[in-house]
């Protein structure tokens, strides 16, 4: 058996459980969120609940604050969001019941958050019109080209200049079964879309929904055309 054999056997009975896998998926979304929101969430007891975060805790997969009464807890950090994500990608999806869980469905895989960048057909439009327009080079990897560095720069995001993370970096999408873009120059072009309202949060969980006036500016910036993210032309 290998070094790491038992460790890793340790990591994946973590995730090994419902409930706790149910809770990393949720904070998949970035928010720092408290055991009894997470225990509505699972449908469980808050006691449990407490038992399944202390186990995430202690095994690195989470991060905990607490402030007052309460116990906020998050992802430990966007490698851990990235391994969830990949995971998700190799699981073959439930048959979905109900028009509400097929909405629910439909939209997370139109558009959401992945952890701190855009993912779904969303985030793997963008990657692709980026490859396209000659800004993102995929051939060994993820890495911006100088042309990519100066759309940035076009857009007002300033990149980090220094930092231990690659500026860009691919992450397995686990609806469409690609990679879509994630790295700190991923995080600060979401938080863009968000902030000038180029697509805004929708329900209580991850999902996004691109506005007519991201959907002007997705195809002004990157050649988008709405029929690739299956939304109508923005009148």
């Amino acid at each position: 058996m290998t070094a790491v054999g038992p460790e890793l056997a340790a990591l994946a009975g973590l995730l090994a459980d419902e409930t706790r896998a149910a809770m990393c998926l949720a904070l998949l979304d970035k928010r720092a969120w408290t055991a009894g929101e997470l225990a509505t969430l699972c449908g469980v007891a808050r006691s449990t609940a407490s038992e399944h975060i202390s186990k995430l805790v202690q095994g690195g997969l989470l991060d905990e604050r607490r402030q007052g009464r309460h116990r906020y807890v998050r992802l430990a950090d966007d490698d851990v969001a990235s391994l969830i994500e990949t995971m998700s990608a190799h699981v073959r999806p439930a048959p979905v019941s109900g028009l509400r869980q097929h909405r629910a469905s439909a939209a997370l895989a139109r558009g959401r958050t992945c952890y701190d960048h855009l993912a779904g057909r969303l985030g793997v439009a963008i990657t692709d019109a980026m490859t396209t327009r000659g800004l993102l080079r995929r051939d060994t990897g993820f890495a911006l080209t100088d042309t990519g560095v100066d759309w940035f720069s076009e857009l007002e995001i300033s990149l980090p200049s220094s930092e231990k993370r690659p500026l860009v970096k691919p992450c397995l999408d686990w609806t469409e079964r690609r990679d879509h873009l994630a790295g700190p120059a991923a995080a600060q072009l979401c938080l863009l879309v968000l902030e000038r309202g180029w697509a805004v949060r929708i329900g209580s969980q991850r999902a996004v929904r691109v506005t007519p006036l991201g959907l002007a500016e997705l195809r002004d910036h990157l050649g988008i055309e709405p029929a690739e993210l299956n939304e109508d032309a923005p009148t």
